[in-house]
């Protein structure tokens, strides 16, 4: 397949393009793309960015060179952990890029190979959809080193995987496989190592032909389910609004009935005629 538009971001964070999709790659072979403090600062400003180009409909967020990530940077681990606004240790700058990918309104994909270790783990488990390679290794880390994992990565894991395996997880720091990870919940589907740049590459490409309006709304409805938010029924009523002035039903089943690929124009406002 034809390769994507390559943009150079420092910090060793780089961004490719190709047609609606936009891959964060998280580049530092030489150390299994582990995560250094200014690597992790960019995600927010970079998300910010993608979030407003009206050109990039999905993000997939990968690892250079056969790896996800190993996580964030154990030689820089006290600055990175530390909040620079109140001076707690409680995940810092990991909680910061975790909160900005997790607040990103368009679809999110972790395309994981290799390992997938510690605070990486908050990098994709941010992600609204987790792709693991059948060879890829998880493990969640911070009782081998002695600290205690940011708030909002075990909340996250406890939504999205119970307490049981929250706690074998982080009380153990085990290593487990990909299929393991997918028996207990952690992702959505496990795919052959070989050729699994061009799968995701093509889930990817197929996300970006669904009503951009109907992915965005839903999945802003069920991350508020998933954390009990009150506004929950005051968000859906705002999103069948915008559905009902868009355009996108109607351009969707008149589709459907003529057996025809629909045309979705909505990007973030009214569909334009």
């Amino acid at each position: 397949m034809t390769g994507p538009a390559q943009e150079t971001m420092t910090a060793a964070l780089r961004v490719e393009h190709a047609g609606a999709v936009a891959s964060i790659v998280i580049d530092n072979p030489k150390r299994r793309n582990a995560l250094n403090q200014d690597m992790w600062q960019q995600f927010a400003p970079l998300l910010e960015r993608l979030g407003a180009d009206p050109g990039v409909k999905v993000v997939v967020v990968r690892g250079a060179g056969g790896n996800f990530s190993a996580g964030a940077d154990i030689s820089d681990l006290k600055a990175i952990l530390r909040d620079p606004a109140s001076g707690a240790h409680d995940g810092g700058h990991v909680t910061a890029a975790e909160k900005a990918l997790a607040a990103f309104p368009k679809p999110t994909i972790a395309a994981i190979e290799g390992y997938c270790i510690g605070g990486a783990w908050q990098i994709a488990g941010a992600c609204d959809i987790r792709i693991a390679a059948e060879t890829a290794t998880f493990g969640i880390t911070p009782a081998k080193v002695g600290i205690v994992y940011p708030l909002s990565g075990i909340e996250r894991l406890v939504r999205l995987a119970g307490p049981a395996t929250a706690k074998y997880l982080l009380l153990t720091g085990d290593f487990i496989t990909a299929a393991q990870a997918h028996g207990l919940g952690l992702l959505a589907r496990v795919v052959p190592a070989d050729g699994f740049r061009d799968e995701i590459q093509e889930f990817a490409a197929r996300l970006t032909t669904r009503s951009q309006l109907s992915t965005q709304a839903m999945k802003q409805i069920i991350d508020a389910i998933a954390v009990n938010d009150p506004a929950v029924p005051a968000i859906s009523g705002y999103w069948q609004d915008q559905m009902a002035a868009s355009g996108e039903p109607e351009e969707g089943i008149g589709a459907f009935l003529a057996k025809r690929e629909p045309d979705f124009r909505w990007n973030g406002g009214v569909r334009p005629a």
